[in-house]
């Protein structure tokens, strides 16, 4: 008899980051236990190997050449596999440290059990419910595909696709469990043979489960211990159609196990079932991809229709209007897609006003250039200003709309980014805020730290609080109303960390994690890197023509408006003693010190009124550092700003070095598009001040 106890085989395709994380949740999950783990790399283009090569060397790696498919890459590591128990096992999953000696532990109690699957979750700590489901019969198939198994769930009649009328918390013989985990005897292997070939990706896990218990196997869903996989990230980052995999491999499904049984009409009714279902997916997919832009068009003719009624009192030019409304409907979309908000920033509120800024500065251009569009200037200028409101507001309402029992002001999460809570101790905990920060892009408001040692509760880690243990996790992701979870792996195990995703599950916040090399960040669909910003060999833009030109028009363009629109309420204030006059310090771009006037109360704007002054002179900027900090002398010097980065977020209590590097960050991305923006997050932010 072999001396492997177990053998893990797990197939990858470039997902190098997950796949670290993964093993690194396996070396902790198999102490105690006499195991291998296989890797098969199906031709990854991003470092997989070499990462499975430098960092895991107990691991045996087989390198294909191409990728071969899910089904064979599985069946040659099964090939090689000396364990007595095998298991099969996704690359973007997470491996409770118990999972393999609870599961061992029922196959040895259990003989007439081939096969045992434990609880999926998904990252938010909902169940995955393809962990345990029936075969897709034409019936069970029916109910799936019109949709009446998620109509009953609690049918036994039409719940039986993903058996969701049973008590996810009890151990039960199933059809069929993912294959996304799937632990079996080496009889079974000699039984049923390998994984069948024909399948590419997809429906391998479903055939192989369906031989099992034709082969007089039984199939348990297990549930008293648990992984997490991050769905679809394997196939996500390839150029392969999913949606054609999956449903090409149902049909084959179907007709290779249900021919005989159901006969050729019902087999064919479900393969025409099968091919409807992937079109209706495939039609989804494109409304999808049209659906924002076709609802801003919507909202943009609204503007234009309010803004003709404004100007002429009724819509008798509107025909007239019709071409005038396609060139600027798509300008306005061009810079709403330029922006990002048909992106990865759909709901971004920010993103979409200062969108429809530029497009109203090239509309508006476009009315001296064509004499033909300009029709009226004044009905550019309100559908300007409509739509600043619609396509800003629609999104806003979209953020603010209860959803998983979020509650957050809209506005302060899409300018502020998401509210974050960090898990670990205080030394893995102060750095991954520093990297969050280092980041610079808004992304993570750090509400607090939750520690493993209590005696750290009160005190403060790199400038953020520590607000509670681990055990009280629950409650403070309630109690804060955290959006965002992020664990340090290095300290907390993987049972804690599923053990809180699962208490808090369809609650709200994201989980993620960061692995202990602290370079990325592992969530849903997603890798976010921590990587610092370089300090050398950068290319700063703000230095790079015509960007300093840019910016300096804007200063004055802005200043002057502002000196203008601002005057009446200043001279009310001074007149009536409203608000007194004072004298600050600030640094010159050489590091020479001038004075600066500032009003002493009201609101922020009002207080900083005077500044515009010295912006127009050229002293200050719009946007730029904090004026009482002095220069850099390193020939990237900023001059000092009435907002900025830093002012932005140093109520979070940044270092000198982070300042620095947030000035640094500003010089080598600026745009006008980022100065637009920030002047919003400081004109719609919160109104505590933070020294200039």
């Amino acid at each position: 008899m072999s001396e492997v106890e177990l053998s893990v085989v797990i197939v990858s395709y470039n997902v190098r980051d997950f796949l670290d994380q993964c093993l690194t949740s396996l070396e902790r999950a198999l102490r105690g236990i006499e195991a291998e783990v296989w890797v098969v790399d199906n031709a990854s283009t991003d470092g997989s190997a070499a990462m499975v090569r430098r960092r895991y060397p107990w691991v045996r790696l087989v390198e294909n050449r191409e990728n071969v498919g899910f089904a064979r890459a599985n069946n040659q590591a099964l090939k090689l596999a000396n364990g007595r128990y095998l298991c099969l096992l996704n690359p973007d999953t997470l491996v409770q440290e118990d999972t393999f000696r609870v599961l061992l532990d029922f196959l040895r109690d259990h003989s007439d059990a081939g096969m045992v699957g434990c609880k999926v979750l998904n990252p938010d700590g909902t169940l995955q419910l393809a962990c345990r489901r029936s075969y897709p019969t034409p019936w069970v198939a029916f109910t799936k595909l019109v949709g009446l198994s998620k109509l009953f769930p609690r049918s036994r009649l039409f719940g039986r696709y993903n058996l969701t009328y049973l008590d996810p918390d009890e151990v039960h013989p199933v059809e069929a469990i993912s294959g996304s985990f799937m632990l079996f005897r080496r009889e079974l292997l000699d039984d049923v043979g390998y994984l069948d070939e024909s399948y590419f990706m997809y429906g391998e896990d479903l055939d192989y489960c369906y031989r099992t218990r034709q082969a007089g196997w039984q199939i348990y869903y297990v549930p008293q211990t648990q992984v997490v996989h991050f769905k679809g990230e394997s196939w996500k980052r390839s150029q392969l159609d999913r949606l054609r995999h999956f449903y090409q491999a149902m049909r084959l499904f179907v007709q290779r196990h249900f021919h005989r049984r159901y006969g050729v009409l019902a087999v064919w009714a479900l393969t025409v079932a099968i091919w409807i279902r992937a079109a209706i997916s495939m039609v989804g997919r494109a409304a999808a991809a049209v659906a924002l832009p076709l609802l801003d068009l919507f909202w943009m003719n609204v503007s234009l229709a309010l803004a003709q009624l404004l100007r002429f009192g009724s819509l008798v030019h509107f025909r007239s209007y019709l071409l005038v409304d396609a060139v600027y409907s798509t300008v306005w979309l061009l810079s709403l897609y330029a922006t990002g908000v048909y992106g990865r920033f759909r709901f971004s509120a920010v993103r979409a006003g200062v969108a429809v800024v530029i497009g109203l500065l090239v509309n508006s251009a476009l009315t001296f250039f064509f004499k033909q569009y300009a029709f009226s200037r004044a009905v550019v200028l309100y559908a300007g200003v409509l739509n600043a409101v619609f396509l800003t507001g629609w999104r806003l309402l979209a953020l603010a709309w209860p959803r998983k029992g979020v509650r957050r002001s809209a506005v302060r999460r899409s300018l502020f980014g998401r509210r974050t809570l960090v898990v670990g101790d205080a030394t893995s905990g102060a750095t991954i805020i520093e990297r969050l920060r280092s980041r610079v892009d808004g992304a993570f408001d750090v509400a607090g730290l939750v520690t493993l040692d209590e005696s750290e509760v009160g005190e403060r880690v790199a400038g953020v609080p520590v607000i509670g243990t681990v055990r009280e996790a629950e409650a403070i992701i309630r109690r804060e109303k955290i959006e965002e979870v992020i664990f340090s792996t290095d300290k907390i195990s993987y049972d804690q960390i599923l053990a809180i995703i699962s208490r808090t599950a369809g609650r709200g916040p994201a989980f993620k994690l960061v692995p202990d090399n602290l370079e990325v960040i592992i969530g849903k669909a997603s890798i976010d890197r921590l990587d610092q910003l370089p300090m050398v060999d950068l290319e700063y833009r703000l230095y790079s023509p015509p960007f300093p030109a840019i910016k300096r028009a804007m200063d004055v363009l802005v200043a002057a408006l502002g000196l203008l629109v601002g005057a009446l309420p200043f001279a009310v204030a001074c007149l009536f003693r409203l608000a007194r006059c004072r004298k600050e310090q600030a640094y010159a771009v050489d590091g020479s010190l001038f004075t600066v006037t500032t009003l002493d109360r009201g609101p922020r704007w009002l207080r900083n009124y005077p500044l515009l002054w010295y912006v127009l002179t050229g002293k200050l900027s719009l946007v730029g550092r904090e004026r009482n900090r002095k220069p850099r002398t390193d020939g990237i010097a900023l001059k000092g700003g009435l907002t900025g980065l830093v002012q932005l977020y140093g109520a979070q209590g940044l270092s000198q070095e982070e300042k620095e590097r947030y000035d640094l960050y500003y010089v080598r991305n600026y745009s006008p598009l980022v100065d637009l923006e920030i002047l919003l997050r400081s004109m719609l932010g919160p109104g505590k001040d933070v020294p200039a």
